[in-house]
C-alpha cells in the first residue's frame, strides 16, 4: 500500500507536524515584536526631551454609616453620639447638591432636629455628611421578646433586625437588649423602620405588680397544651381575633368553654380569659395538680403554636405567693421562718420579672420545680399572712440588685458557696457564704475544705447546730454490690448533659470525651473538696481510664445506684432513686483482689447547701430569732426593701 503523499513527498503527518512548527515560529516572532515596542517605549519615556504629564489619581471618600446610634446632641461643630457603649463626637461635613440627591432627603450639619433619636449616621472621612433619624416608635404591653421578633399587645408581633440597639435611657444610660424587657407592661418604646424593629428604648422603670406564669400540662408534663377546658367561680369573658376586629364571649360562672389547639379561637392573635371581679377565679379543669383541679386568680392568656397551647396566668405578684409559700415550706412552721420564706420566694421571682425565663412566650416562671412550685397545694392562712406581713419586701444587695435568693431543704451544719454550679453567673456572687450554722455561725469554709478535718466534721454532730437534732442532719448510704453498667449510664447522661463536667485522663491531662465503656473500677474518691467540705471533684479509676466527675450535682447523680436506701439519723430509711440528699459526705469503698465492688458514704443535710437553708430558718424562728434577723445571716450584707415603697406589718 503507497502512503498519501502531496507533490513535495510529504506524507499527511510531517505535513501536519510542519504547519504546527509554522504556527509556533509565527507566535514566537510576535511576542520579540511586542517585547521589542514595550522596551523601546520605556526607553523613550525614561530619556526622551520631555515627560509626558502624570495625571494625579483622584481622592476616593472613606464612607461609613454607623447604624442604630443613639443622639446624644447636635452642636454647632459636632455631632454627639452614643454607640456600643460608648460617647463619641464627630464634626460636620459637607454633601455636595448631587451627592445629597444620591442619598435621599438627608438633613446635615448643625441644623439637624434628631436629639435623643435613634439614628443612622453616615460618617465621609471622618465628618458628619448624613443622618437619618428613625422616628417611627410604638408603645405598647410587650407579650413576648426574643431574637427574633418582639410582640406588642394592640399591635402583634415585629420582625427585629439583624443590627438592632437597645438603650435604656433611665438611671444611666447604658446599652440594653431584649432581654432587658418587662413583659406584661409598657415601659418601652420600640422603634420601628420599614415595618422591622431596629431599636428598644428602655424609657423607664417603675415597681412591677403583675407576674406572668407558663402553666405547664397535667401533673407538670409539658409546657404545651392540646386542649383546655376552663370554667370559673364567677362570671369570665374569653376575648379573641386580630387586633381591630377582637371578638368576645360572656360565660356564667361555672359554664363550661373547651379551647383546643388549632381551633378558630386562634386565628388572630392572642386568646385571652378574663374573671369579672378582681376576685374571681378561674379553674382548668384538665390540668392535674396534687391538691385535685386547680383554680387561679387573675388572668389566662392562651398563646396558639404550631405544636399546642401556651397558657400564661397573669396574676399579682403578692397573690401569686400565696400560693408558692405553702408549696415551698410546710405552712405549720413558725411565723418568722414562713416571713422570711416569702421574702425570698418574692426576691426570687421579681429577679425573673426583671429577667423572663421564657421570653418567647412572654413568661417570666413557670409553675414547676424548675423555678418555684405554684399552685399545687391550696392556700394556708398562715403562709398567706406571712406573704402579708412582708408585703413588697425584696431582699437587695449592696449594689442595689435583687439578691440570689437560694434555699435548700436542711443542713448539715455548714453551708457553701455558689460557685458550686460552674456558672459565670454564680461567680459573681459574694453575698453566701459558707459558714457554721449555729449561733456562732464561724466561716469554715477552706477549713473544711481538706479531706481529714471535713471527714471528722461529718462523721460526728455539734448540738449546738440549728439542726442537729433533724433527721436528715446526718444520713449514711451504702451500696454492697456496685453496678457498673448501671454508673456507665449515669456517666453517660451527665457528659450529655454538660461534657465540661465529665472529663477523661489522656496522657496526663484531662480532657472531654465521650465515655464507651466502663471496667473494673480500682478506686473510686473524693479529690477536691468546695467550700464548707462539699464534694467538688471524684475520681473514677477504672484499669484502663480514669475519669473525673466536677461539681456536687454531678457526683450527686454518679453515686446514687437508684435501688438503695438512705438511713437518717432517726432510724427511718427514705428512697432515693435518682439523687444523692447532698454533696457533704466522705466515702469508703469496699474492695476484693484491689477492685471496687461496693462503697458507703457517711453524710450530712438534704439540698445543694447553698442560701438559706428552711429548716435552719425553722429552728432559728423557734430560738426567737426575727424574719429580718434569719436573713441576713444567710445573705450576707444584703438588705430588705419595699419595692412599693411602703411598710410591711412585721419589723422585718
Amino acid at each position: 500500500m503507497k502512503r498519501d503523499r502531496n507533490e513535495n513527498g510529504l506524507t499527511k503527518s510531517q505535513r501536519m507536524q510542519l504547519k504546527a512548527f509554522i504556527c509556533m515560529l509565527g507566535l514566537l516572532l510576535l511576542l520579540i515584536l511586542l517585547l521589542g515596542k514595550f522596551v523601546s517605549l520605556l526607553v523613550h519615556r525614561e530619556s526622551g526631551p520631555e515627560e509626558a504629564p502624570v495625571t494625579p489619581s483622584p481622592h476616593i471618600p472613606v464612607v461609613n454609616v454607623l447604624t442604630n446610634v443613639w443622639i446624644l446632641d447636635v452642636g454647632n461643630e459636632e455631632l454627639v453620639i452614643f454607640r456600643d457603649g460608648v460617647r463619641e463626637s464627630y464634626p460636620y461635613g459637607t454633601v455636595t447638591e448631587g451627592a445629597q440627591e444620591d442619598l435621599g432627603a438627608i438633613r446635615y450639619g448643625p441644623d439637624i432636629s434628631v436629639r435623643e433619636q435613634i439614628a443612622d449616621v453616615v460618617l465621609t472621612d471622618g465628618a458628619v455628611t448624613g443622618v437619618f433619624a428613625k422616628t417611627e416608635k410604638i408603645n405598647g404591653r410587650i407579650l413576648s421578646a426574643d431574637e427574633t421578633g418582639i410582640e406588642i399587645e394592640g399591635y402583634g408581633r415585629y420582625p427585629l433586625d439583624e443590627d438592632y440597639k437597645g438603650y435604656r435611657l433611665y438611671d444611666e444610660l447604658i446599652m440594653c437588649t431584649v432581654s432587658d424587657i418587662c413583659f406584661g407592661y409598657s415601659f418601652t418604646d420600640i422603634v420601628l423602620d420599614e415595618g422591622s424593629v431596629c431599636g428598644i428604648l428602655l424609657a423607664k422603670e417603675e415597681a412591677m405588680e403583675y407576674i406572668r406564669v407558663l402553666l405547664k400540662s397535667g401533673d407538670y408534663g409539658g409546657n404545651l397544651h392540646e386542649q383546655l377546658v376552663i370554667t370559673g367561680d364567677t362570671d369570665f369573658t374569653v376575648t379573641y381575633g386580630p387586633y381591630g376586629n377582637r371578638m368576645q364571649e360572656t360565660y356564667q360562672a361555672g359554664e363550661e368553654v373547651t379551647i383546643e389547639h388549632g381551633s378558630s379561637y386562634f386565628d388572630g392573635d392572642r386568646v385571652w380569659v378574663r374573671p369579672e371581679v378582681l376576685t374571681g377565679r378561674l379553674i382548668l379543669k384538665n390540668v392535674g395538680r396534687s391538691q385535685g383541679v386547680p383554680s387561679y386568680r387573675g388572668t389566662m392568656e392562651l398563646l396558639g403554636t404550631d405544636d399546642g397551647i401556651v397558657v400564661i396566668n397573669e396574676v399579682l405578684l403578692e397573690d401569686y405567693l400565696y400560693s408558692v409559700v405553702p408549696s415551698e415550706m410546710p405552712s405549720k412552721y413558725p411565723m418568722e421562718a414562713l416571713k422570711a420564706q416569702a421574702v425570698c420566694a418574692r426576691t426570687y421571682a421579681y429577679g425573673h420579672m426583671e429577667h423572663a425565663g421564657y421570653p418567647q412566650y412572654g413568661a417570666h416562671v413557670d409553675d414547676s420545680t424548675s423555678y418555684q412550685v405554684y399552685n399545687n397545694i391550696v392556700e394556708q392562712e398562715s403562709t398567706s399572712t406571712a406573704v402579708k406581713e412582708t408585703y413588697g419586701q425584696l431582699l437587695l444587695t449592696q449594689q442595689g440588685e435583687t439578691a440570689g435568693t437560694y434555699y435548700y431543704s436542711t443542713s448539715c451544719g455548714m453551708g457553701t458557696e455558689a460557685t458550686i454550679w460552674k456558672t459565670e453567673a454564680a461567680a459573681q456572687i459574694d453575698y453566701l457564704h459558707p459558714r457554721a450554722l449555729n449561733p456562732e455561725g464561724a466561716d469554715l469554709g477552706d477549713y473544711l475544705k481538706e479531706e481529714g478535718h471535713f471527714k471528722d466534721f461529718i462523721s460526728g454532730s455539734n448540738q449546738d447546730d440549728f439542726e442537729a437534732d433533724e433527721s436528715w442532719y446526718r444520713w449514711s448510704y451504702e451500696v454492697e454490690q456496685l453496678d457498673t453498667e448501671e454508673m456507665l449510664k449515669v456517666l453517660q447522661k451527665r457528659y450529655d448533659a454538660n461534657s465540661k463536667l465529665v472529663l477523661t485522663l489522656v496522657d496526663g491531662e484531662y480532657v472531654s470525651q465521650e465515655i464507651e465503656e466502663l471496667d473494673v473500677i480500682r478506686d473510686i474518691y473524693v479529690e477536691k473538696r468546695g467550700s464548707g467540705g462539699v464534694a467538688d471533684e471524684l475520681i473514677i479509676e477504672t484499669k484502663e481510664h480514669t475519669y473525673k466527675i466536677i461539681s456536687e450535682h454531678n457526683i450527686r447523680y454518679v453515686l446514687n445506684n437508684g435501688g438503695n436506701k438512705i438511713s437518717r439519723q432517726d432510724g427511718s430509711q427514705v428512697a432515693s432513686p435518682n439523687l444523692l440528699p447532698s454533696g457533704f459526705f466522705v466515702i469508703t469503698t469496699g474492695k476484693e483482689k484491689g477492685n471496687v465492688v461496693g462503697y458507703s458514704l457517711i453524710g450530712g443535710g438534704f439540698g445543694h447547701g447553698v442560701g438559706m437553708s428552711q429548716n435552719g430558718a425553722k429552728e432559728m424562728a423557734k430560738s426567737g430569732y426575727s424574719a429580718q434577723e434569719i436573713l441576713l445571716f444567710f445573705y450576707d450584707g444584703c438588705r430588705l426593701e419595699n419595692i412599693y415603697g411602703t411598710e410591711g406589718e412585721s419589723d422585718s
